[in-house]
């Protein structure tokens, strides 16, 4: 994914792949297997690596959840999981 004929890329190679790794992280099927912003932005201020157990498989990714809304409330039907804002970011 590494533009050969991108003199920019070419320089930047080492760079350029770890951040694509670190898209990849982000883009976990698995929620829990995401980092958090924390750690995003360690990754990108040089101070963590990546993971190397990432999961590249999108193609079988969880459905989408589909909200349904009732007056002032919006409620998630046709989900198998129940996702928290506290699970989704994390302590603070």
């Amino acid at each position: 994914m590494v533009d050969k004929y991108n003199a920019d890329m070419q320089l930047h190679g080492p760079e350029v792949v770890e951040m694509m790794k670190l898209a990849v992280w982000c883009l976990q099927s698995d929620y829990q297997r995401r980092p958090s912003m924390t750690v995003v932005i360690q990754v990108l201020e040089g101070f963590v690596s990546v993971q190397d157990n990432l999961d590249f498989n999108f193609i079988n990714a969880p459905a989408r959840r589909t909200i349904a809304t009732t007056g002032d409330d919006r409620v998630a039907v046709h989900d198998g999981t129940t996702l928290f804002a506290s699970d989704l970011s994390g302590p603070r």
